[in-house]
């Protein structure tokens, strides 16, 4: 249905205080009927008159016939033009320049059928302030015919109103779609930044998640992989699974190449992932081999930077989202290898003290694995009983990832920085023989209660962070 609106011009230049007349004709496109209801009008659309051989011809008779024809319903709405123009650009535009220089007596609004319930609720919104429904479906019609008629206050208004409605992922992305579907996309940005966070929140565990996932579109994946809340067990696993999803939706290589270029990489933090999986990142023939070294050089640099460096990066503006730690559910390390004299690998782990708070009493933090010789090693940290002196503290162990039959001999330290000098002392140190899935460590590493480990004057902590290291040297393979 198309619907016109008739205006009266204002007249003298200036907005008529009085009622101006609006006609709506409602285009139905359909079988018409003659009926005893409203005045209907017919309107001809017919195309270049065929003559009987083919050939363009004269216009004739044939060419009127119910096929081409509309059936318009008409209808005649009384409007304030001062109001109207105040409260809408398009309509300021149209009653002061349009209609006073074609000298029209009516303004004419075409509309859609579907859209006329809209454009009521639209013209009683600017009389009253108000809108009548709370029905999301029709709200998101309103905010379409507010913005094509250039009322940002009720295009606030609707947004507000969508916001307080409960939110579902279907509706998360049909307004995440509305900036490239709209003009105004300003007057909409608050509704568009909480569909983001609904998306966010719900889908921050990946791993429960991944099916369903899986079937998101690309603005909804982005709104996802922005949140520093994801609960994932390492950034390696949201590479991994930007490349899974991309390869899903994007058959074609240059279209894929495309979208994890412009878009989803920009989102890895690929300063948080393990020198193992950036190798595979410069291997993988998904990527723009430009973009990837850049990538991986880039994390190289952040992991060799100075921590106090690392902290700025990650709390400025322009680079936050780039270098800031998610809510990881292994705890990154730095590493450094050595191949000679003999295999050997440094690990630094760097705990908050709210995470070692929130260990308490039975918790642990496990890390990410790092690799020597071949072979996969993990750090975790405990909240333990001091089976001596029955009383809680803090442990650090030793694992071996691999299980089976496998064994290796490590000679082992741990280490941590203490106040005032800032400099690692030792704290233990032995040789443990390995295999699959054991570990070795200590279950009071500092060898002092909980409560005196986590005290504001503890030696341990320095501006709030503990700072772990484990050395590992293989000498008999």
């Amino acid at each position: 249905m198309t619907s016109i609106y008739h205006f009266m011009p204002p007249e003298c230049g200036k907005y008529m205080s009085e009622p101006a007349n609006i006609k709506i004709e409602a285009d139905e496109r359909d079988t018409y009927e003659e009926t005893n209801e409203e005045p209907v009008a017919m309107i001809e659309e017919s195309p270049p008159d065929i003559g009987q051989d083919g050939e363009d011809g004269e216009s004739s008779d044939s060419s009127w016939n119910m096929e081409c024809n509309q059936v318009l319903r008409v209808k005649s709405i009384y409007i304030s033009s001062a109001i109207l123009a105040a409260k809408s650009p398009f309509f300021y535009k149209l009653f002061s320049n349009g209609m006073k220089e074609s000298d029209q007596r009516h303004a004419t609004l075409r509309i859609t059928a579907s859209e006329e319930s809209a454009l009521m609720e639209l013209l009683s919104f600017i009389y009253s302030g108000k809108l009548t429904t709370n029905q999301p479906t029709l709200l998101l019609d309103i905010l379409m015919m507010s913005d094509k008629f250039e009322v940002v206050s009720c295009m606030r208004h609707c947004s507000q109103l969508l916001r307080s409605l409960p939110m579902t992922t279907e509706s998360a992305l049909l307004y995440l779609d509305l900036p490239s579907s709209i003009s105004m996309a300003a007057a909409v940005q608050p509704l568009t930044d909480a569909a983001k966070e609904f998306l966010a929140n719900k889908y921050k565990d990946l791993t429960k998640f991944q099916d369903e996932v899986m079937n998101i579109p690309l603005a909804g994946i982005e709104a996802i992989l922005c949140s520093n809340d994801l609960q994932v067990a390492s950034e390696d696993a949201v590479y991994d699974f930007v490349i899974k999803w991309a390869r899903a939706q994007y058959s074609r290589t240059e279209e894929r190449r495309e979208v994890l270029g412009t878009r989803l990489l920009p989102l890895v933090r690929f300063s948080h992932m393990t020198c193992r999986k950036l190798r595979k990142v410069l291997a993988c023939s998904d990527l723009d081999n430009e973009q990837a070294t850049k990538s991986v050089t880039d994390a190289l640099l952040y992991k060799a930077d100075a921590p106090h460096r690392q902290r700025a990066l990650a709390t400025d503006v322009l680079t936050s989202r780039k270098y800031t730690e998610r809510a990881y559910k292994y705890r990154p390390l730095k590493v450094v290898e050595f191949d000679r004299p003999y295999p050997q690998c440094i690990a630094y782990l760097d705990l908050k003290r709210e995470e070692c708070g929130r260990l308490f009493p039975s918790g642990r933090i496990y890390s990410q694995a790092f690799h020597l010789a071949g072979q996969g090693f993990f750090l975790s940290a405990h909240c333990n009983m001091d089976q001596q002196s029955a009383f809680h503290c803090f442990g650090l162990f030793l694992g071996m990832q691999e299980k089976g039959s496998t064994s290796v001999t490590v000679d082992y330290e741990f280490a941590a920085r203490t106040r005032p000098s800032g400099e690692f002392v030792s704290k233990y140190k032995g040789c443990y023989t390995f295999t699959g899935g054991k570990a070795v460590g200590y279950r009071n590493l500092f060898a002092i209660p909980w409560p005196s480990f986590m005290a504001d004057d503890s030696l341990f902590f320095i501006n709030g962070v503990l700072h772990l290291r484990a050395e590992l040297t293989i000498k008999q393979l």
